[in-house]
């Protein structure tokens, strides 16, 4: 295993949250990284829903899911110029240690040894659901793709997304108008989607162009490709009927699969898969914060910005803690050195 330098805050988690916790411990002067279990920064930000408008963001009339994302790098990024953002990705969590005074994170891989923890873990380690069918396996990475990084990428294509969810609708509605055409498969003709795209999507195959099409009632049954991806066969479930479809990629929206994993054994207050926190962040590990979606407590709401109040907290009192010789109030941000500003 690989063991990195120890961290004064090692943050488990990189959506806003974490992110925004990542410029906070710099801002702080603390030294932190970031691990994640996700191949990218921005959490369900940018697993879910990229393309989406948020509008309950201070500061922001409206922006992009992926905008947000990037400015919250941007901003972290101020403390780290020359080295790059400490980050660590694709790195599944599944131990805490004690060592010499501190702590040691361990994941399937490497060590991390750090001096607090903070989790921002969201919802938990969570990955996406993939295709119940054998045969799809051996397409993953090579047409079949589970999460939708950059739109652009299926411009002129010809996408099959499968799902009857959220996630499935919102990129049927974002592709449609870049892709050569887009096919929803859904197993029934129930859905757990928002309204209002439903009756986008559905309005945009009743054209009839061949642009978006809706099977409801149908499954994968077959990909068809040599070296690359090039059709699948379609099953109705009722009739038992197959139809051929045109394919370049597939995009399985399935849902996620998540879980607290190895945070279940560290002596932490849960509750009903979420951390109990005090006013202070505290989980009733000494050393061990948390903030975000992945805490509870009375009056708890779980928006974005609840989550960037509570980092804040969070990375004050480790700060402190680590360095009793430092407040934990930082003072004002327009007046703090680390920004080359001077008190009045």
């Amino acid at each position: 295993m690989h063991t990195h330098p120890i961290q004064d805050i090692t943050i488990i988690g990189g959506g806003p949250t974490g992110i925004f916790a990542l410029f906070y411990s710099g801002m702080r002067g603390a030294t932190a990284q970031i691990v994640d279990a996700l191949p990218e920064l921005g959490g369900q930000l940018t697993a879910l829903y990229p393309e989406k408008y948020i509008f309950d963001v201070a500061g922001y009339p409206k922006v992009l899911a992926k905008d947000l994302v990037r400015s919250l790098t941007e901003q972290a990024k101020q403390f780290h110029v020359e080295s790059g953002l400490p980050t660590h990705l694709g790195q599944r969590v599944v131990g805490l240690e004690e060592a010499d005074g501190h702590f040691v994170l361990v994941t399937e891989t490497d060590r991390f040894p750090t001096r607090s923890v903070l989790v921002a873990a969201g919802i938990g380690a969570f990955r996406p659901r993939r295709l119940p069918q054998a045969f799809a396996e051996p397409w993953y990475g090579r047409g079949v793709h589970d999460l939708v990084t950059n739109p652009e990428t299926y411009r002129g294509q010809h996408v099959v997304i499968v799902g009857g969810g959220d996630s499935a609708f919102d990129w049927t509605a974002q592709l449609r108008e870049r892709a050569a055409s887009v096919t929803l498969v859904h197993r029934s003709d129930r859905f757990r989607a928002h309204a209002a795209t439903v009756s986008e999507v559905h309005a945009a195959a009743a054209v009839g162009d061949g642009r978006v099409n809706v099977h409801t009632f149908h499954e994968l049954d077959a990909i068809h490709g040599d070296e690359r991806l090039v059709g699948v066969r379609l099953k109705d479930v009722k009739t038992k009927t197959t139809r051929e479809v045109r394919a370049d990629v597939v995009l399985p929206m399935l849902g996620y699969v998540s879980d607290l994993g190895a945070l279940l054994e560290w002596g932490l207050n849960i509750e009903k898969d979420e951390i109990v926190v005090s006013s202070t962040m505290e989980t009733g590990r000494t050393g061990v914060y948390a903030a975000g979606d992945i805490t509870t407590y009375a009056g708890k709401l779980k928006l974005i910005a609840t989550g960037f109040g509570e980092a804040a907290i969070a990375v004050n009192q480790a700060v402190h803690w680590i360095y009793p010789e430092k407040k934990v109030n930082p003072g004002h941000s327009s007046n703090l050195a680390i920004f080359g500003q001077k008190d009045e």
